[in-house]
């Protein structure tokens, strides 16, 4: 909808809406940029300190995505009037104990009355100008590397159907509470930003002092939440105008994860980024059914897909920092298929 409206014109926004980027970023001097993210939804799991917890991990992803350091945060909360404020109480701390575990300070927030309870916030972070790490951006030769397993949205709809076995409850909510934070400062300690930069061009952004670094070169960065892994992969290869070739017995998977595809517990948004995104997929004849479907599942709080040329090195640099990632295959040049997804 936003895409309807007039265009604000301001050479301080170095990335807005325009490629369905994770985050705004808007340039207040010569080295420093805002980040600017927003996330908030109803509970995917009935305890309320993990509802917060979740929350709150999924709301700085953004940040992280952007190769950004969160600051400060403001809650957003909508509760049922007669609700016991307990709960409220409970849904908070969570929250709270991720935002100290980033090191990202709650100032404050607001509420509303609500018949069915929602709850996130809005995260404000720092980054150079010259260290976006954008969704634009990725070359083909690149390497995809993938950071978390999927299959939180199948599994939570489990959880609402009382149909989820408590391991794939555990599996799912380690993953959606786990910051990205120890990826992030894993590639952005050693992060290169090549002279084609992924953020447009502007007056203020070319007045940043021009930076020598050494370490990883990483090209483009997104991570997986509401779309799935093929829509957010989708975007990265639409605003970098290449292709994508992937390994779906690459993918990590939830435990639990196909067993809820097989018993029908499909969310409604799955079926959704399926409808949107699978015209540009093309799938080899082997790649299992349940598999297909998975690629589309929903994340809440997932991993972060990254395109880098120096793919053997980040991935031995981020599994050594204790970040399980894997190597999900590559971009390579624009053709017809804009997706290969290979067995």
């Amino acid at each position: 909808m936003l895409g309807k409206l007039a265009r604000q014109h301001d050479p301080n926004v170095l990335v807005g809406f325009d490629h369905a980027d994770d985050a705004g970023v808007y340039q207040i001097a010569p080295d420093q940029a805002l980040v600017q993210t927003v996330d908030f939804f109803t509970p995917i799991v009935d305890d309320p300190y993990t509802f917060g917890q979740i929350a709150a991990t999924n709301s700085l992803s953004d940040v992280y995505a952007m190769g950004g350091k969160p600051l400060t945060s403001l809650a957003l909360v909508c509760f049922p009037d007669k609700a016991d404020l307990s709960i409220l109480e409970r849904i908070l701390a969570g929250g709270l104990s991720k935002m100290i575990e980033a090191g990202c300070t709650v100032i404050g927030g607001h509420s509303i009355r609500d018949e069915e309870t929602k709850f996130g916030y809005s995260v404000t972070g720092m980054v150079h100008p010259k260290k976006i790490l954008a969704n634009q951006g990725a070359k083909p030769g690149d390497t995809l590397l993938l950071t978390k397993a999927i299959g939180t949205g199948v599994i939570s709809t489990a959880i609402k159907k009382a149909q989820a076995e408590q391991s794939w409850i555990d599996a799912a909510v380690q993953s959606m509470t786990t910051l990205n934070k120890k990826a992030a400062e894993v590639i952005t300690a050693n992060h290169v930003k090549t002279a084609a930069s992924a953020v447009p061009s502007s007056e203020a952004r070319q007045s940043a002092p021009a930076e020598i670094a050494t370490g990883y070169e990483v090209h483009s960065m997104t991570d997986i939440t509401g779309f799935g892994l093929i829509g957010h992969l989708r975007e990265m290869i639409l605003a970098s105008e290449v292709s994508a070739r992937i390994s779906a017995s690459a993918v990590p998977l939830l435990e639990g994860a196909l067993e809820c595809v097989r018993a029908g517990h499909i969310p409604g948004g799955l079926k959704n980024n399926r409808d949107f995104a699978e015209c540009l997929v093309e799938y080899e004849s082997d790649v299992p059914a349940d598999h297909r479907t998975l690629l589309f599942d929903p994340q809440t709080a997932g991993g972060l897909l990254i395109a880098t040329p120096q793919g053997a090195d980040l991935y031995q640099a981020l599994n050594k920092a204790g970040v399980a990632t894997v190597k999900l295959g590559e971009i390579v040049q624009k053709t017809t298929s804009r997706i290969q997804v290979n067995k």
